[in-house]
């Protein structure tokens, strides 16, 4: 398996910026959303641009800022759309009315919970759960303890991409062939589908984050 471990002496270039406002205001979310509808339902319907140009009598230009979300088009022109698109005129505006959700989990108030092949001394904590959600993404973030009294156990094989992030103790964390040894401030990311789970209790009390993300069945 291979493991690709980052240092602060490396330039990594991210796709998102984690802390930039989703293009700056409301006006401008409703444009962007207006445009993905726009595109997807193009696309849905296997049209190109230059198609729905000469069906609609919009210039190529100007569907194109449409789809990325540069301009506001106006009520007749997204009639336009929807008629040559052959769907409601609300259509476009419905990720943009989607409501989103956070989940506040107050310490301590995390759902005890159990997963197959953990043993009694392995506290798994469900923080929150956010399911069916536009992302098209499920997210659980655990909080996993493990005490004098735990035992090591079967690896995990399941579905999704795992973050671990250790807060305390140390645990030796098998995933496929290779064993990483985690402390405190150590993150391992990873595929979840190769077999993975502490293989040595090190240092205990031990505490992680686990974050495990997955697509939501269709």
């Amino acid at each position: 398996m291979n493991i690709e471990k980052l240092s602060t002496d490396q330039a990594i270039k991210l796709t998102q910026d984690p802390h930039r406002t989703r293009d700056g205001d409301r006006e401008k979310n409703l444009e962007v959303a207006i445009g993905r509808e726009v595109r997807a339902y193009r696309k849905q319907q296997k049209i190109t641009v230059a198609e729905l140009s000469h069906i609609t009598g919009l210039s190529v230009g100007m569907l194109s800022k449409i789809e990325n979300g540069n301009t506001s088009p106006s009520l007749t022109t997204l009639k336009t759309l929807s008629d040559a698109l052959s769907v409601p005129l609300t259509s476009f505006f419905r990720r943009f009315e989607e409501s989103r959700v956070a989940v506040h989990t107050k310490t301590g108030e995390g759902l005890t919970t159990e997963r197959a092949g953990t043993r009694a001394n392995h506290q798994y904590q469900l923080l929150g759960h956010i399911g069916s959600n536009a992302s098209g993404v499920i997210v659980e973030p655990y909080l996993i303890t493990l005490t004098d009294e735990s035992d090591v156990f079967p690896t995990f094989q399941h579905g999704g991409i795992e973050t671990i992030y250790v807060l305390e103790g140390e645990v030796d964390y098998r995933h496929g062939d290779e064993v990483h040894s985690l402390k405190p401030g150590d993150t391992l990311f990873f595929d979840a589908d190769a077999p993975h789970g502490p293989e040595a209790l090190v240092k205990l009390p031990a505490r992680y984050l686990s974050i495990i993300s997955y697509p939501q069945s269709t």
